[in-house]
């Protein structure tokens, strides 16, 4: 039997694990798929012929939409980047770095200030909206008073969600909230094999869509994007595109820069302001040689 259509949650040793409408189907690649380079990846979407054993052959991988090499992951509709309110602080560089990355590939970015229950509601809101005033949906949450996890599941219904955030946001509690699988922190699939473990990357069915907990995320780098381009990866900075004196602005240190005099009425944060500053550095010393390796 074939036409049937999955998506990839697992991949383990060359077998495929494929969540199909009545079920898990343990799959191959055909051998067409190595022949013209297609390697399948978590979160793809498939077609599938099916064996007389109940196991099915990958037959066509449908177009992506996106998709990352560390973690290996593909078609994720939004990030959820996590953050605590407190205890660990805020790492608002990195916060900003993982929306970015997540513009750059067409990811939909949503932040959520966890542990609200260790602050004043004033300094969630203002945290919170940092983030909501540059444009991005915005939640707080609560893992042990389970406020705000509805927020999530919505968010989730019909889609794959992509959870990051640094060790002690957390966000593995959230998972386990919205999952009921009690997760550990980057919790994954594990093969043991003698003395090694091999990790991999695995969706979780929850909420009518699928959940990943993304471990390697935090350590991305924002590899792809070119210095030039960065301001439309910044949502309060790109609504202002063609605002300045001069054509490709770099928001820098130019005169009657939109964005700098945004910054200065407090229109655009600080914090996200110094982010863009510090991104852009690093950037506009990567060579093209070095962008294209």
């Amino acid at each position: 039997m074939s036409g049937i259509e999955g998506t990839i949650i697992k991949g383990v040793g060359g077998s495929y694990y494929v969540s199909v409408s009545d079920g898990l189907v343990e799959c191959h690649a055909r051998g067409k798929l190595r022949r013209a380079e297609q390697t399948p990846m978590v979160g793809d979407r498939v077609s599938l012929a099916m064996g007389k054993d109940g196991t099915g052959s990958i037959e066509k991988i449908q177009p992506r939409k996106n998709f990352l090499i560390r973690p290996s992951v593909a078609n994720i509709d939004a990030l959820l980047v996590v953050c605590a309110a407190a205890s660990p602080q805020p790492d608002l560089g990195l916060l900003d770095k993982l929306l970015a990355i997540a513009a750059s590939k067409g990811i939909e970015g949503v932040v959520c200030v966890n542990k609200t229950d260790l602050v004043s509601d004033a300094q969630a809101h203002e945290l919170a909206e940092i983030y909501s005033r540059a444009g991005y949906k915005t939640l707080t949450a609560c893992a042990k008073t389970q406020a705000g996890v509805d927020q999530i599941c919505g968010l989730i219904r019909g889609r794959t969600v992509a959870f990051a955030g640094l060790s002690g946001v957390g966000k593995s509690s959230l998972l386990s909230l919205i999952t009921g699988r009690e997760l550990q922190v980057g919790d994954v699939s594990r093969i043991e094999r003698g003395r090694h473990t091999t990790r991999h990357v695995e969706l979780i069915p929850a909420r009518g869509g699928f959940v990943l907990d993304t471990p390697g995320f935090s350590r991305l780098e924002v590899e792809g994007i070119k210095a030039q381009e960065l301001r439309l990866y910044f949502p309060e900075m790109e609504k202002l595109e063609g605002q300045c004196r001069f054509r490709g602005c770099t928001h820098t240190a130019e005169p009657d820069c939109a964005v700098i005099s945004a910054v200065k009425t407090g229109d655009i944060a600080q914090s996200r302001y110094e982010s863009y500053r510090q991104m852009y550095e690093t950037l506009k010393d990567i060579k093209e040689w070095e962008e294209n390796k």
